[in-house]
């Protein structure tokens, strides 16, 4: 399956040849790892310090220091990757991996009812993050990838959890919104304003997108006790995607990960981060 790029095309370099003064080591470490992203996975020295916007001979030294602890590793041509020490540590992340193994039984369930792309996201401040997809191989192709960003507005997971976030995380999206992609209802912040309305009363959200191509999207909130945590959806060409043939499986697919959730009485940590919505 073709996959376009993500939207986010990584961090864009800073004009001038020296990092921020007094920038700490650790931040500058990550000026370098967020250097890579689904289109440049494997990358030179010279491409490493143009991305990351850092200094050709500090991002050899912080480079180097990287592949000392495994979080970047060297090809035989001198190129750079991300390494197996970072993964190693992702796979710990409740919301990462800890959420993905109570969801993915119910999420493969779902997958094989609706041969579909099946979609479960969190949010991160003010975006969403995939935190796993199951697609068919024939299935239209979408633009996010796993460990990908995805706009609050204009995606059914990110409406479902803009919906159920912080008051003022959604002031801010409202604040800030701008038309042009997504759900082509929503025109204006009031239109949006008004859609996370009906997704906090129906509990789910409904979205119709003509670009980059037709697709519709079904979307419920995933929660742990209280708190939503998490967003499950489906997404579909827009030809015969209905709300009332996807939505009740979609939601009863969500409503089945958060009893597993709140079931598991062996998790010490919460999955709803620092600021999870009530």
């Amino acid at each position: 399956m073709n996959e376009t790029p993500d939207e986010d095309d990584g961090p864009r370099p800073r004009r001038g040849g020296r990092p921020a003064k007094g920038r700490p080591v650790i931040n500058r470490a990550f000026d370098l790892l967020s250097a890579f992203d689904s289109t440049h996975r494997a990358q030179t020295l010279a491409d490493l310090a143009q991305r990351s916007g850092t200094p050709r001979s500090s991002t050899l030294r912080l480079a180097r220091m990287l592949i000392d602890v495994g979080a970047l590793e060297r090809l035989d041509d001198g190129r750079f990757i991300v390494g197996l020490r970072l993964l190693e540590i992702a796979s710990l992340a409740p919301r990462g991996h800890g959420l993905r193994s109570v969801a993915m039984p119910f999420m493969e369930d779902l997958f094989h009812v609706t041969r579909q792309h099946v979609l479960l996201a969190v949010r991160d401040k003010g975006e969403a993050l995939l935190v796993e997809r199951l697609s068919a191989l024939d299935a239209n192709p979408v633009r996010y990838r796993v460990g990908g960003r995805l706009p609050l507005t204009g995606t059914g997971v990110g409406l479902v959890l803009l919906a159920f976030a912080p008051q003022s995380v959604q002031d801010d999206a409202i604040a800030t919104y701008e038309p042009g992609h997504g759900d082509d209802g929503i025109v204006t912040p009031a239109d949006l304003r008004r859609m996370l309305a009906e997704v906090r009363r129906g509990d789910h959200a409904f979205v119709r997108q003509r670009s980059p191509w037709p697709v519709s999207t079904v979307a419920a909130p995933v929660r742990e006790g209280s708190a939503v945590v998490a967003a499950l959806s489906v997404v579909a060409p827009s030809t015969g995607f209905t709300d009332s043939g996807y939505g009740p499986a979609v939601r009863a697919t969500a409503r089945a990960v958060s009893r597993q959730l709140s079931a598991d009485g062996r998790r010490a940590i919460p999955l709803g981060g620092p600021d999870a919505a009530v």
